[in-house]
């Protein structure tokens, strides 16, 4: 039984966990938001369900529940490799249940099916100036797929409410099984003088990344892009590419546009670039000492850094108070690979100095090391240097979550997403005559 079939056992049993829910306690207040949560993006406000993925404050992204070395332990791998295929986590994301190596292989064969990229996106790429930013590029090729949409041309057609998933379904494959591909394109047509390596049916969904930029005899660097995709692939359901993802699909628009919308959301420097500002600073830190520094000397120049009004990227979190199990994954992945390299050192030396540092700052929650603290590093030591790539393979990997999270919003029969929204003199008439209350985000000076 594959996974469509699999899938559409489980669904009765989940509908009606969350028809009871509806049903019985719809009334139940979850929580209230307050004016400091209103004027400050919503932080933190419980406004989704999300079964796919949580972030535990102490042990990081659960992905079904899984951990991190949990996830990377029990998903089944290819001979020879120590880390997971991409076929076996999406599985294990879209049915919620551990697959065996058989499950695992036949989404990898499904995307090998499935993954042929139709000219007219090749050609929309080239059209565009070569100096065109790689996400707008992505971005755009993943919308000129769209045209293909089983859901749009059976919706058009009438479909019955309760169908919506299978198509989303459908084109959720179909749109994954191409991401290596066009991802592939754009960076050899940005970097590599437009060269094409079509791909190789005896390796994986990662590898054949790897074998498509021209890296197809590195086993390291096919092993750090499987697990470089299944680290990035879900980060619960109410961050900015996901929830922007979630609005638009709510539209029923379908996986292509609401996909597009997500990566959008992840090409902005506070969300998906962050990746690039971090290995930027690690560049830029080693070039100013011309050596790795001394650890009193890193400890004085981030010093110096943080009294200018600047930041140390790569260090918190706005959820886990811990090490991001996902940096830790990375970093057991280059002391095994590429110890000897010295932005390594200078990534390890940062993780014993700049915690401290934050710490004694009295602003930072969360002083320790995410996952964007690391990933560029990685991908810098296998020749990737290209920064303003590297969240264009964030969202390669990414899009495997987002397209969970709408297939399974329409197995729900979730409704379009319309909260509501006040005016200042509102707000302002619903305070007047109280005391001030303090601490809010407009208080601190």
């Amino acid at each position: 039984m594959g996974m469509k079939e699999r899938l559409a056992a489980k669904i009765p049993a989940w509908r009606e966990r969350v028809n009871r829910l509806k049903r019985d306690y719809g009334p139940f207040k979850v929580g209230e938001v307050t004016v400091e949560q209103i004027f400050g993006g919503i932080r933190g406000v419980q406004i989704s369900v999300s079964d796919i993925s949580y972030v535990d404050p102490n042990e990081g992204v659960r992905l079904r529940g899984y951990t991190i070395p949990e996830t990377l332990s029990l998903l089944p791998k290819v001979p020879g490799s120590v880390y997971p295929m991409m076929g076996g986590l999406y599985f294990l994301l879209m049915v919620d249940e551990m697959p065996t190596m058989e499950d695992a292989l036949e989404v990898e064969a499904e995307w090998k099916a499935r993954g042929e990229v139709p000219g007219h996106v090749f050609d929309l790429i080239h059209a565009m100036p070569l100096s065109t930013h790689p996400m707008t590029l992505f971005s755009q090729a993943v919308m000129a797929l769209q045209s293909q949409s089983v859901f749009a041309a059976e919706y058009s057609n009438g479909l019955a409410k309760k169908d919506y998933w299978e198509y989303y379904l459908e084109d959720s494959l179909n749109m994954t099984a191409k991401l290596p591909a066009i991802g592939a394109y754009i960076y050899n047509y940005k970097y590599q003088n437009g060269m094409y390596i079509p791909p190789n049916p005896d390796l994986d969904w990662s590898a054949n990344f790897a074998h498509m930029i021209g890296k197809g005899d590195n086993k390291e660097y096919q092993d750090l892009c499987r697990l470089f995709f299944v680290l990035h692939s879900d980060h619960e359901g109410a961050n900015v590419s996901a929830h922007t993802s979630h609005l638009v699909a709510s539209a029923l628009s379908d996986i292509y546009l609401a996909s597009a919308a997500g990566l959008n959301g992840l090409a902005g420097p506070l969300h998906g670039l962050a990746n690039q500002e971090c290995i930027r600073w690690l560049l830029n830190t080693y070039n100013h000492f011309g050596r790795l520094p001394t650890r009193d000397e890193l400890a004085q120049y981030v010093q110096d850094i943080l009294a200018s009004g600047l930041v140390v990227p790569g260090y918190g979190h706005a959820v886990l108070r811990v090490t991001d199990p996902r940096f830790t994954a990375q970093l057991e992945f280059a002391e095994r690979f590429m110890p000897d390299d010295e932005l390594l050192q200078l990534v390890k030396l940062g993780t014993e100095v700049i915690p401290g540092i934050l710490l004694a700052t009295g602003k930072a929650k969360n002083p320790y090391p995410n996952v964007d603290a690391i990933n560029g590093t990685l991908q810098y030591h296998y020749g990737v240097t290209q920064f303003d790539f590297y969240t264009v393979l964030f969202g390669i990997s990414r899009l495997v979550g987002l397209t969970t999270h709408a297939v399974w919003s329409r197995i729900f029969g979730k409704p379009i997403e319309r909260p509501k929204s006040l005016t200042t003199k509102m707000l302002e008439e619903m305070v007047e005559g109280l005391p001030p209350m303090g601490n809010g985000s407009g208080a601190k000076g």
